[in-house]
């Protein structure tokens, strides 16, 4: 499960909260609204099931709207893929 990102609207940083239901090879990045990746906060990494909170700092960046993306692979069966995206607003 992938939560909205809190706070939100945020500045400069905010946290987003993922909850996994199994192991696996996860990534997350965040891109701007043209859909050009700003920041990865974690790239094919190894995860295990449960609670994971990822701290995302934007205070390099300007105000707008940002997507993250959230991709996990299952590493027991790499067929299965869950993929899921949430909106986020820095203001500055």
């Amino acid at each position: 499960t992938l939560f909205q990102n809190y706070p939100n609207p945020f500045n400069p940083s905010t946290t987003i909260e993922v909850i996994l239901p199994i192991d696996g090879l996860v990534s997350l990045k965040v891109y701007n609204i043209l859909g050009q990746e700003v920041a990865t906060l974690a790239d094919r990494e190894y995860f295990e099931e449960g609670e994971h909170d990822f701290y995302f700092d934007g205070s390099k960046l300007g105000s707008g709207v940002y997507f993250y993306k959230l991709i996990v692979q299952d590493v027991e069966d790499q067929s299965k893929l869950w993929v899921d995206m949430k909106k986020m607003i820095l203001i500055k």
